[in-house]
């Protein structure tokens, strides 16, 4: 069984399963998607305080499982639930594995200190976190809701009660953190990564008319090799619309070709924006657009999907992090990886961007004949190898999926 919200029952049971997959669902009990944004925190809580019940009612009517996977924000109530029904509980975490270290070890050295968070120094020096890490955490703890952070903590206490810890990343894109938590946990870790929609890539389908006045993937085979910056900020929290006004005219200015996602302010922003140069609609299939030949460049937030899928296309990045993991994501392209650059050298400047500031960065990051570009571009399509090898038959992503599903099979058995 996969459980659901209602809510999310009504987005998926049209969609094409396996015939051995079957959906049960709770009530709504957490604030719709929609509104997720507005409260976080408020979101956060609710998942954390309001669907254990729920869930253990269904339970007791399901035919009794012997394991569940469940969702990082659902660690401390799903491993209770496994604790008290004796099933071995798999944890999948979905954002990288980098993140959940720096967490960890921050939440052990606090404990063992007994130092609360809003106590935190970025000076001190923390076992198994870098300089550079710590910094980053700090900016984090600093620029987010003090209660998101604490309920996160909590989250992140309860992972070392596993049985299995599963990552959406790839074990080639961050090998040091892994041998680390799997030296340190006294359970398997498995990266099946990337944990995106690359099988859809294979069909030719494409809802890209029905759900956008202009035929995008139309627009992008019109385009050059490489020409077009492709800009999305993500689902969630976005920037002011006058940011979104400089964007425009920046991007306007530059002279680049560009395929906007804006999502609520793609309908503002279409007469302006549309034309021989740019494109601008509410939704796109993005690992489609990224994999596009036409497609040279990403404007990105920095959530843990969409930099799976840029390293995946091959595609470097711009990065503009917004909010909570997305920092410290934004770190691992530009200074580890060097597959991408800072659309702000200061993470927290609030101050605006100009257009005229966005149009010469944009020129630049876009100049496909610069040696810096050249070399960005090979560095990007070097680690999209690795995950390309990595889902292949026998390749680290596919034998890690293979080595959990025997595993479960075996603890089922007993």
């Amino acid at each position: 069984h996969v459980t659901v919200t209602e809510e999310w029952l009504g987005f998926i049971s049209s969609d094409p399963k396996p015939d051995n997959i079957r959906f049960a669902y709770i009530p709504n009990v957490i604030p719709p998607e929609r509104l997720k944004a507005a409260d976080f925190p408020g979101f956060y809580e609710a998942v954390m305080t309001k669907m254990e019940a729920p869930f253990e009612r269904l339970l007791d009517r399901l035919e009794p499982p012997v394991s569940a996977i469940i969702a990082d924000i659902e660690v401390r109530w799903g491993v209770g639930f496994g604790i008290r029904r004796n099933i071995s509980v798999s944890l999948f975490w979905t954002m990288s594995a980098t993140f959940l270290s720096m967490l960890h070890r921050f939440n052990v050295f606090s404990q063992n200190k007994n130092i609360p968070l809003e106590f935190f120094d970025c000076g001190d020096q923390i076992p198994g976190i870098s300089s550079t890490d710590l910094a980053d955490l700090g900016i984090v703890f600093k620029g987010n809701d003090p209660k998101v952070m604490k309920l996160a903590l909590e989250c992140i206490s309860w992972v070392p009660k596993a049985q299995y810890l599963l990552f959406t990343s790839v074990y080639e894109l961050e090998p040091q953190i892994f041998d680390s938590l799997q030296a340190e946990f006294p359970f398997p870790v498995y990266p099946i990564g990337p944990a995106i929609p690359y099988l859809e890539l294979e069909h030719n389908c494409s809802a890209s008319a029905a759900d956008n006045d202009i035929d995008y993937l139309k627009w992008l085979d019109s385009q050059p090799k490489g020409s077009v910056l492709y800009i999305s900020l993500g689902s969630f929290l976005s920037v002011s619309s006058t940011q979104m006004d400089e964007i425009a005219a920046g991007l306007r200015n530059s002279g680049i070709q560009y395929l906007w996602v804006a999502r609520g302010e793609a309908s503002r922003l279409k007469e302006s924006c549309n034309g021989e140069m740019g494109l601008v609609v509410p939704w796109c299939e993005q690992l489609k657009v990224l994999c596009h030949s036409s497609v040279g460049g990403f404007w990105t937030h920095c959530g843990w999907n969409s930099t799976l899928e840029a390293v995946f296309a091959g595609v470097p990045m711009l990065t503009f992090p917004l909010f909570l993991d997305q920092l410290p994501n934004s770190r691992q392209i530009v200074e580890e990886w060097k597959i991408g650059r800072r659309v702000k050298t200061e993470v927290q400047d609030e101050k605006l961007m100009t257009r005229e500031e966005i149009a010469e960065l944009v020129k630049r990051f876009m100049d496909l004949e610069s040696s810096d570009g050249k070399e960005m571009r090979k560095r990007a399509k070097e680690r999209s190898d690795l995950c390309h090898r990595a889902i292949a038959k026998g390749g680290s992503s596919d034998t890690n999926l293979d080595n959990f599903i025997r595993d479960i099979g075996k603890a089922a058995t007993f």
